[in-house]
């Protein structure tokens, strides 16, 4: 397996684990609807998540709008 190959593995894997946790906590519709919001914003290039000062430290989710 090339190093992007099981790179690209290791991303899904995180996102399944993330996915779980939300329908674990949320069901099945928050998890979708947020995954689906999720891969709407990549797609449109807009951010995922405000950053305090362009650093790396999270402030708060964006909010559709």
């Amino acid at each position: 397996m090339s190093e992007e190959a099981g790179s690209k593995d290791a991303f899904f894997i995180q996102l399944a684990e993330i996915a779980e946790a939300m329908i674990a906590a949320h069901g099945r519709d928050f998890a979708t609807g947020a995954l689906v919001l999720s891969a709407k914003f990549v797609a449109e290039g807009k951010p995922l998540i405000k950053r305090a000062n362009g650093g790396d430290e999270t402030v708060s989710a964006e909010k559709p709008g």
